[in-house]
């Protein structure tokens, strides 16, 4: 499997606990990207594909074991990369994934507790080197979290589990982002939809900035 260093096209991905309000400022990247002369492609895990999304209506809604919850994950992101990703970034398009293989180290190794060299293996065979070149990770105290998902739809299975499994999500999150400053950006989502606007398009601007400049020397 190709690694990004072998790619054309620049990997962002969307990342942080249910609640955090990740998904709202996604239109945003993808706009500032367009405006810079990229072709974008908007994706999501779990889904991305035919499968994916039937992978995607289980995994969100049924009960399982948290080992073949994480299994159900990678396969369904195997099939992003295969079928999405690499041949996005192989033609020189820009790839926005809301989620992405952190989510999985988060939510089932944080949260279902299953080990890190476990999801190792499995990312080995799903995904390789490939990793996002740039993560925006939305990070807000639970309550706050809570108190927005309580005015949302009805709940998914993650959405529904109780408070310490949401801490420990958050808690890998923060780790992850602690070893891995260079990509992972870490984003007060506890503000106000304007304000982390602009901490958002200053991350992104500055991203496209540095990508223009090392295509500029490269010239």
């Amino acid at each position: 499997m190709q690694t990004n260093m072998a790619t054309l096209g620049k990997f962002i991905s969307f990342e942080g606990i249910d609640g955090a309000g990740k998904s709202t400022h996604i239109e945003l990247v993808r706009q500032l990207c367009e405006a810079a002369g990229k072709q974008v492609v908007q994706t999501r895990e779990p889904g991305g594909t035919p499968l994916g999304e039937q992978l995607r209506g289980i995994l969100l809604q049924q009960k399982m074991a948290p080992a073949t919850e994480a299994m159900l994950m990678y396969a369904a992101r195997h099939e992003h990369v295969v079928q999405v990703i690499q041949p996005a970034l192989a033609r020189g398009d820009w790839v926005i994934s809301d989620r992405y293989v952190d989510s999985s180290i988060a939510y089932q190794g944080g949260g279902r507790a299953l080990a890190q060299a476990q999801l190792d293996a499995l990312g080995q065979i799903a995904i390789g080197d490939l990793l996002p070149d740039l993560t925006l990770l939305f990070d807000v105290p639970l309550e706050v979290a809570q108190e927005r998902l309580a005015r949302s739809r009805v709940f998914d299975k993650f959405e529904q589990e109780q408070a310490d499994f949401f801490q420990a999500v958050r808690g890998r999150y923060l780790q992850i982002a602690a070893t891995q400053p260079d990509r992972v950006k870490v984003v007060d989502a506890s503000q106000s939809i304007e304000e982390i606007a602009e901490v958002v398009r200053g991350i992104v601007q500055t991203f496209l900035q540095r990508n223009a400049a090392i295509a500029e020397s490269q010239a």
